[in-house]
């Protein structure tokens, strides 16, 4: 669907008071289109129309013109620097960002996150640096596994103790 098409539909379900369609609408296109900040813009007006203030300042965050409080309220909600720059939903070098005070912000972001995490982080890598790995999915891909080896071998169960009556 085209962003125009998104659009109309966020602007037809705020006016319907779908706050929470619009709200999932939006999330989809800023990950979609993650250096667009007028859909940043958008997403969090539909937050404060929640009264999230840390959600507003989260969307808001690299707007030069951004709510103080919102600011801080986004910064309290992810102290954590590394998880603060995860939940920017960044990709890209920070010079797509579309002004010098948002490239400015990105790259604050960035060096805090590196410095916590102790190691140098990217926008495009960046999945589980709090502990200095990626998370690839891996554990639960090996959990799911697991759960269909159980499954299978009760299955084997049931089947042999059926042989067993059957021919004991």
């Amino acid at each position: 669907m085209a962003q125009t098409d998104t659009l109309a539909r966020v602007d037809a379900d705020l006016a319907a008071g779908r706050v929470p369609m619009a709200r999932q609408r939006l999330r989809g296109l800023v990950s979609s289109f993650p250096h667009d900040q007028a859909l940043r813009r958008r997403l969090a007006e539909v937050y404060r129309l929640y009264g999230d203030p840390a959600e507003a300042g989260r969307w808001i965050y690299l707007e030069e013109d951004r709510s103080a409080e919102e600011t801080a309220a986004f910064e309290t909600r992810y102290a954590d620097p590394v998880r603060r720059m995860r939940a920017l939903a960044w990709r890209g070098p920070k010079t797509a960002a579309g002004s010098a005070f948002a490239a400015r912000e990105l790259a604050s972001v960035r060096l805090s996150a590196s410095a916590s995490a102790g190691r140098d982080l990217d926008w495009d890598t960046l999945r589980d640096a709090g502990n200095g790995t990626t998370d690839d999915g891996s554990f639960g891909r090996s959990l799911a596994a697991l759960g269909c080896l159980a499954v299978t071998l009760a299955f084997l169960a049931v089947w042999v103790n059926g042989l067993v009556d059957l021919f004991g």
